[in-house]
């Protein structure tokens, strides 16, 4: 019964998350990068949303059967919170660590803007503009973190950027001192 349902319904769901329409958005300039973790992210999030989901459902209907928590208000309090933590605790932690995964990157060379299109706590994709003079890079390696756009953290991957000027210029590296300095040297 109700386990199948919730079995067909993540399926359903993955199939239609997973063929998403084409990555060609002429509005949003040019694709410059796609990352390789983007199905994985979504399958991890979902999952973890609709375990949630159904462990919510499930509360009532095993704390009536298995009578956990009827002799004692602290033993129901303990298992309320354990189930509680892990309802609720892993999706908020896996939203706050996967938000700023950069599933792909766009570029606009007329206006130098970039749009990232990241998800967002409800797994619709969410595109985020910003020019590349808004680009910092953070003074520490961060693990989540390749660079800030504005105050939002963005994660890439360097070696999935096909051409590697694209990564340059939008870390700021072609128009940075160092690069000009070797340039007067040769």
């Amino acid at each position: 019964g109700f386990i199948f349902q919730v079995t067909s319904f993540q399926r359903l769901a993955l199939r239609s998350l997973s063929t998403s329409s084409a990555h060609d958005h002429p509005e949003h300039g040019r694709l410059v990068y796609k990352g390789n973790l983007a199905k994985t992210v979504l399958r991890v999030r979902f999952f973890s949303y609709s375990t949630s989901i159904f462990n919510l459902f499930m509360m009532p209907h095993i704390m009536l059967k298995s009578g956990i928590g009827v002799e004692s208000l602290l033993v129901q309090a303990a298992f309320y919170g354990l189930i509680g933590f892990f309802t609720f605790v892993t999706p908020v932690t896996l939203h706050i660590l996967t938000k700023g995964y950069v599933v792909r990157l766009y570029y606009k060379d007329e206006v130098d803007t970039y749009t990232a299109i990241t998800y967002n706590a409800i797994l619709a994709e969410k595109a985020t503009v910003f020019h590349q003079k808004d680009v910092k890079i953070p003074d520490i390696t961060k693990m989540f973190t390749t660079f800030y756009a504005k105050t939002k953290s963005m994660l890439v991957n360097p070696t999935l950027f096909p051409n590697p000027q694209d990564y340059n210029h939008l870390m700021g590296y072609d128009k940075s001192s160092f690069f000009k300095f070797e340039e007067l040297e040769e």
